[in-house]
């Protein structure tokens, strides 16, 4: 199970929300590169980095520094964040990100993903409050549910599902292990984990989920990370099923 470090940006600057909420914002620092940088030498092999102004206005006034970042470190970078077009997906294909993360988009034009995807690594997004997709930066809900949309991609050539339960992001309070099991029967594509997670043992508990014969082939990791529940390398650890 890879640990993807996570790196949420808005006005340049590394923060984490609240639930989603754009009102309950934490900043963790100003310079996102070095924060990359640091994660790649301290073992990740992925890093995660969402826009999350582009999330909430489709603007990506942080492309600049997802370029920089991907530029930076010598390990994959993932990114998404109000990736709503094919000429948004390839400016972060070019900009150096190995897989584009696309959320909104993939619920409204689901044709978008099948189109890009045997040119460039998508994964799509499925963030949830309960069974509802939500989508505008999780602003919205869709109206769509969970396991409906995921059997949705099943032969669309998507590299992963990033699924969070926006409940749980950023609380610390432990991963949405049933939901997530619940994914993993449905679907023959990876899933990526991501909300919640406070404790190491939040992160056995994902390495060892199992259903349908699968197994999590990701977690995001933010807050606990960036508040020192653990260290990177305790979560590497634990990752590995240490």
């Amino acid at each position: 199970m890879d640990l993807y470090p996570a790196i949420d940006l808005r006005g340049g600057r590394c923060v984490r929300l609240y639930q989603g909420d754009y009102g309950r914002e934490t900043v963790y620092g100003d310079d996102p590169v070095s924060q990359a940088v640091a994660f790649a030498e301290a073992g990740a092999p992925w890093i995660h980095v969402v826009d999350l102004d582009a999330a909430r206005t489709g603007d990506p006034v942080n492309r600049p520094v997802v370029a920089a970042i991907a530029a930076a470190v010598p390990v994959p970078v993932q990114a998404g964040g109000g990736v709503r077009d094919e000429a948004a997906a390839q400016a972060l294909a070019e900009a150096g990100v190995a897989r584009v993360v696309l959320g909104t988009a993939a619920l409204e034009d689901p044709d978008l993903v099948r189109r890009l995807a045997p040119r460039i690594p998508v994964a799509v997004g499925l963030d949830a409050r309960g069974g509802d997709v939500a989508v505008r930066g999780w602003e919205q809900g869709s109206g769509r549910d969970l396991l409906d949309v995921a059997r949705s991609f099943a032969d669309a050539g998507v590299a992963a599902l990033v699924v969070t339960e926006i409940g749980r992001d950023g609380t610390l309070e432990g991963p949405d292990l049933a939901g997530l099991a619940l994914v993993l029967a449905e679907t023959s594509i990876d899933v990526i984990a991501s909300g919640g997670v406070g404790t190491l043992d939040d992160l056995r508990a994902l390495h060892a989920l199992e259903a349908g014969g699968r197994r999590l082939s990701g977690v995001i990791v933010g807050r606990a990370l960036y508040e020192g529940a653990f260290t990177l390398a305790e979560a590497l650890a634990a990752t590995a099923g240490g």
